[in-house]
């Protein structure tokens, strides 16, 4: 299995960079075994049945990307920062320019936060903030910005609209560096239309890491080594999915976050059990899904991760076409793009 073969040509101005006002008035692909319809976001109050059980990830954006300054003598420099997830010793963290940090040095990015350099390695550091708990997470939301991802960001800035558009309405716990995109397409109305139809809905936790970017570097696929990122799945979470399981329900995450978190929370007979650990899950084309029924998100980067995983699902000649059918219907791509909705047939 070869990396380009989840490969294809996207043209630059499908990348979108801002999204759809309102949330729900994106579209929406419906993909259900060989029929493509298209539809609206909106329009899932239609579409989704009375019995089915949406598995939403309410994981929180953090602005983590900080700008600051260093000091030597009479020279300061600046620095750029990108958290990437907290350890025992401090936030391991992404820096620009990596090489002229140095371990014990200062980095000033407010009055209130300041960090030192902990640690230093070939590809990232570690920082240790002078602030913990709420204060740091109040300073950090008044010096950080939205870490934007890489094909945006070389766009544009962040800036205070991205505080709202890159963060679901149910983000509860912080600790991502990335937003589960899928539900950005919901609104408060929506979720509430939903659940007035008979729709379930169960809320788990996967902190969205930045690794969720870096590209295959292997023509191999299978040889691919998989970031990890934490996540949570509780026991009422696990007993929900699975009495909608039993009662014949389908269980549809919106995003592959909360795909990959309850394929990892459950054994091979599909029984989902109590999770809290990291994850590196890695799914491609031959794997058996035990939980997921079908998978709301948007479209994929070229040959990335996700193309694997909505290929594994959908079938490799099947997603092809249904990307070749979003590109020619001018479908808005990557985070802040336009969604589908992918329903396998079921001997996939």
């Amino acid at each position: 299995m070869k990396l380009a073969d989840f490969d294809f040509d996207l043209p630059e101005d499908l990348i979108a960079t801002r999204p759809a006002r309102p949330r729900t008035s994106a579209r929406l692909l419906l993909a259900e075994g060989d029929r493509i319809s298209d539809r609206h976001v909106s329009d899932l109050v239609d579409i989704f049945r009375p019995g089915d059980r949406l598995v939403l990830n309410n994981t929180k954006v953090l602005p983590a990307r900080l700008f600051g300054q260093r000091r030597r003598g009479d020279a300061v420099a600046k620095v750029e920062i990108t958290l990437l997830d907290p350890r025992p010793e401090g936030w391991r963290a992404l820096a620009k320019p990596l090489r002229k940090l140095q371990p014990g040095e200062v980095i000033r990015f407010s009055d209130r936060l300041h960090a030192t350099v902990a640690g230093k390695s070939e590809t990232d550091l570690t920082l240790a903030f002078d602030l913990t708990g709420d204060d740091f997470d109040a300073a950090l939301a008044e010096a950080g910005v939205m870490p934007l991802p890489p094909y945006i960001a070389a766009k544009r800035a962040a800036d205070d609209q991205d505080r709202t558009d890159y963060q679901t309405v149910f983000a509860r716990h912080a600790g991502a560096v990335a937003a589960p995109t899928a539900s950005l397409h919901f609104d408060e109305a929506l979720l509430r239309a939903l659940a007035d139809k008979g729709v379930d809905f169960t809320e788990v936790t996967l902190h969205v890491g930045a690794g969720t970017f870096l590209p295959v570097k292997v023509e191999d696929v299978t040889t691919h080594r998989m970031h990890a990122e934490w996540g949570r799945v509780t026991a009422a979470a696990a007993a929900e999915i699975n009495a909608t399981r039993r009662a014949g329900g389908r269980i549809i995450p919106v995003g592959t976050t909360a795909l990959r978190l309850i394929e990892s929370a459950a054994d091979p007979q599909g029984l989902l059990h109590p999770f809290e650990a990291e994850t590196d899950i890695f799914i491609y084309p031959g794997y058996r899904f035990r939980v997921a029924d079908a998978l709301m998100t948007n479209f994929h980067l070229p040959k990335s991760t996700l193309m694997m995983l909505v290929s594994a699902l959908m079938g490799e000649t099947r997603i092809k076409a249904i990307y070749d059918h979003a590109i020619s219907k001018g479908y808005r791509f990557f985070s802040y793009g336009d969604s589908s909705l992918l329903i396998p047939r079921p001997e996939c």
